[in-house]
């Protein structure tokens, strides 16, 4: 499924939730006919978080079916909050430990910050399940921002690299198509809110850009 939102009049949506295809842990205090939305296009299990007191649950947190990494400010109440949805938890003592902005993760690999420390990489192996690249899209360390993958697919910045692209299609073993998001927005991450189930994009975002990403994820 597919639909355009935009939270509390943000069309920024990415960095307020992250989703795999089983739960959505989003921000707190949006409105029920939103959440039911969401629930509804992702096909999944909404559960209300913060983290820090902060509400950009999107940039702070990644997933995938087995496991979460999180930022090393969050609380006890929200580390046990996503052990409930039976995910192990890995909380990232690291200088880049804003999570969701610098790792893009599915159930086949991850893709992280270069300059995220060996250790951190390994935790993350164990957590995710899966092997753990560091690298750039389109030149950019956040790569968290600079794309969005689920099980299906991958949409990214328009100006990545061939070398960056064939590392992509082999780490998350998806097809990499390349768009915009919320008019002509390059960082993916920050408009769209996606699982292998359904999407959802700032009320923003054009004709032509739904297009692309609906074919990017696999929805067409």
């Amino acid at each position: 499924m597919f639909e355009q939102l935009d939270f509390d009049r943000n069309p920024h949506i990415g960095i307020f939730g992250k989703a795999n295809d089983d739960v959505i842990f989003l921000r707190k205090n949006l409105l029920k006919s939103v959440k039911k939305r969401v629930a509804k296009t992702l096909n999944a299990k909404i559960v209300e978080i913060s983290i820090s007191t902060s509400s950009i649950i999107g940039s702070l947190l990644a997933l995938n079916s087995h496991g979460a990494v999180i930022t090393s400010e969050t609380d006890e109440e929200t580390i046990e909050q996503i052990k409930n949805e039976g995910l192990s938890v890995f909380v990232m003592q690291d200088k880049h430990n804003a999570a969701g902005n610098n790792i893009l993760v599915n159930d086949k690999g991850a893709l992280v910050h270069p300059e995220i420390r060996r250790y951190n990489i390994k935790q993350m192996e164990k957590v995710f399940g899966v092997p753990v690249k560091t690298g750039t899209i389109a030149g950019l360390k956040t790569v968290g921002m600079a794309a969005a993958v689920t099980n299906k697919g991958l949409l990214c910045h328009p100006k990545i690299e061939e070398k960056e692209r064939e590392l992509l299609e082999s780490l998350f073993d998806v097809d990499v198509m390349v768009g915009t998001v919320n008019h002509g927005v390059p960082l993916i991450g920050s408009g769209l809110l996606a699982n292998s189930h359904g999407a959802i994009v700032g009320t923003l975002t054009t004709g032509i850009e739904m297009g692309r990403i609906e074919e990017a994820l696999g929805f067409l």
